[in-house]
């Protein structure tokens, strides 16, 4: 869950970029570097101050604000595949897809020819990424995952090995969510001295609600894997912003291996028939929305921001409890 703050952190950081410059960022791609008019000296001093004030800024902050409330110990690893079904590693995938396209937008913005964009966008990911595991590893209720490590190469050679064959991004890492409604039912403890509810347990993993549930809550996330079919199938006349997108998430996750914790040495154990920790697999049309014309510079960021994230859309759902299931309107 924490690599989502480095989410923040780009943003903020592009907000930056540009607040410091009277150009827009669509303008350079590819055909501007020559351009008299444009002050890329300029662009790239922002571009490197910006980027290390922002970094820095950002990982002093990750650790007084998350680890420096918990116990630091000798480096160490941690084996945590298959903790929170997954989804996490999945998260890890796209946050680092996310900030490669992010930087090598802002690299392009700055004057950055195609290679050294890619280049710079890539080196920058990784190191943030592999950051904020370090300070995993020398957490005493974590540990560097080198699980986690590697799903940020993943992401991170997603986006450069398209960048640098096909000289676009076909396939587009995206994320959903949608609040899930814990239950407040409750249920004793084990030996029956204390209650507690599904909702109450859910506050103390994810928060109370808003952009700490959005951040944190793995019930309600979907991470995406888009692929522009105008851009696989040219000449089929398919609309350009047309995609099909594969989509995996989980539900009834009340803990990172098990649904089992305790409170005041109170041991509580969720119903696995009630509650059975299930990954959910998801085939849905999605919206390229990078692919529609607009007739400003602000539309086109805008809508690039946007194209982030995966919209509602008929899908089909595929889990072991329910089998295949057709939903009008995928929310999670």
């Amino acid at each position: 869950m924490k690599a989502f703050y480095s989410i923040i952190f780009l943003f903020i950081f592009s907000a930056s970029c540009f607040g410091q410059s009277s150009q827009p960022l669509v303008d350079t791609r590819a055909d501007s570097l020559h351009d008299t008019k444009v002050n890329f000296s300029k662009r790239k001093k922002v571009f490197w101050t910006a980027g290390i004030t922002g970094y820095t800024a950002m990982a002093t902050g990750l650790y007084f604000a998350w680890y420096d409330n918990y116990d630091q110990s000798s480096f160490h690893l941690f084996n945590d595949w298959d903790e929170w079904q997954n989804v996490d590693k999945a998260g890890h995938v796209y946050s680092a897809y996310l900030q490669s396209s992010l930087i090598y937008d802002l690299g392009r913005w700055a004057g950055y020819n195609e290679d050294k964009a890619l280049l710079i966008s890539s080196v920058a990911s990784l190191w943030g990424q592999l950051n904020i595991e370090l300070m995993d590893g020398f957490s005493t209720d974590w540990g560097f995952s080198l699980a986690d490590m590697g799903a940020n190469v993943l992401g991170t050679s997603l986006f450069y090995v398209q960048q640098k064959v096909w000289k676009e991004q076909r396939l587009q890492l995206k994320m959903s969510y949608w609040p899930v409604k814990h239950s407040r039912a409750t249920f004793p403890s084990e030996n029956g001295l204390l209650t507690t509810s599904n909702y109450d347990r859910s506050v103390n993993l994810y928060g109370a609600g808003g952009i700490e549930r959005l951040l944190k809550d793995y019930n309600g996330q979907t991470i995406w894997i888009s692929a522009n079919l105008s851009s696989f199938f040219p000449n089929a006349g398919l609309p350009k912003w047309l995609a099909i997108a594969g989509g995996y998430s989980a539900k009834h996750l009340y803990g990172g291996f098990s649904n089992e914790w305790d409170i005041d040495n109170q041991n509580f154990i969720l119903d696995s028939q009630l509650y059975p920790r299930t990954s959910q697999f998801v085939l849905a049309i999605d919206y390229d929305l990078s692919k529609i014309k607009h007739s400003t510079e602000f539309g086109k960021a805008l809508f690039k921001v946007l194209n982030i994230f995966k919209f509602p859309a008929p899908g089909l759902e595929y889990n072991k409890q329910d089998g295949f299931r057709f939903r009008l309107v995928f929310l999670n």
